[in-house]
């Protein structure tokens, strides 16, 4: 059996089985993880693929699965016990200005420079609520570079702000197209393996080295600045997610 959309997903959830197919985003926060995990556990086939969805989803999860691809001493701030040996760690480091990254906040919104990891800590000392988020040292000069990968489907564009240290278009920022080298194409497509993504929307920070680093990652995104259409966006997805169920029926 194929069950396409969180809907259907929903009215035969409890009849699905080993072999059976699940093609589509669970859509409820709350139960997401538990549900995806269930599923696994009844031998049904998710696409896109559990992991994805999950990393999806959290940019602290991103931040714990892809922590070697990210900026060096990136970190998954979950408790006050990991936020004080942040500060050991960047103070060891010398770094000085900070950025966090509010675990499902979008567009830019949840992102926050601190001035020193101390004046976070301080911070965060009266608000427990605020656990967890990512903490990342505070990147002056680099190039923001949005791709877009569906299958054989590659696109890239560089975003830019001037008046914003937050690159997103959605927060101001202009984009130009961008030529993705080899390299930088085969340094996304290992991150969707790590991550099983089938498709992806990724962010990342090339500095003047030209060394690169995973910023974040999603299965859907904005488009602006991008030259594929919403609409052909979508229908290659499903492409790609309707292969993947057919190679599954074929085995």
């Amino acid at each position: 059996m194929i069950v396409r959309g969180s809907r259907k997903l929903k009215e035969l959830y409890h009849k699905l089985g080993p072999g059976d197919i699940f093609i589509g985003m669970l859509a409820s926060k709350q139960l997401k993880q538990s549900m995806l995990i269930d599923l696994l556990e009844r031998g049904v086939h998710c696409f896109p693929s559990p992991l994805s969805q999950v990393v999806n989803s959290s940019k602290v999860m991103q931040a714990l699965v892809f922590r070697d691809l990210m900026l060096p001493h990136t970190q998954a701030i979950t408790r006050r016990v990991e936020m004080f040996e942040a500060i050991n760690l960047y103070n060891r480091h010398a770094i000085g200005p900070v950025v966090t990254k509010e675990n499902h906040m979008h567009c830019g919104y949840g992102i926050r420079r601190w001035e020193t990891v101390e004046s976070l800590y301080s911070h965060m000392a009266l608000l427990e609520s605020s656990y967890p988020f990512v903490l990342q040292p505070f990147l002056e000069n680099f190039t923001d570079v949005r791709i877009i990968i569906i299958g054989n489907y590659v696109e890239a564009y560089s975003r830019h702000n001037p008046h914003n240290f937050r690159m997103n278009i959605s927060s101001g920022g202009t984009s130009s197209s961008y030529v993705l080298d080899k390299n930088k194409e085969e340094f996304c497509r290992s991150i969707m393996d790590r991550g099983k993504f089938p498709f992806a929307h990724i962010d990342l920070h090339i500095l003047e080295s030209g060394e690169c680093f995973l910023s974040e990652i999603a299965l859907n995104g904005g488009i602006k600045g991008a030259v594929i259409s919403r609409k052909e966006l979508d229908e290659k997805k499903q492409d790609v997610l309707e292969r993947l169920a057919e190679a599954i029926n074929e085995d």
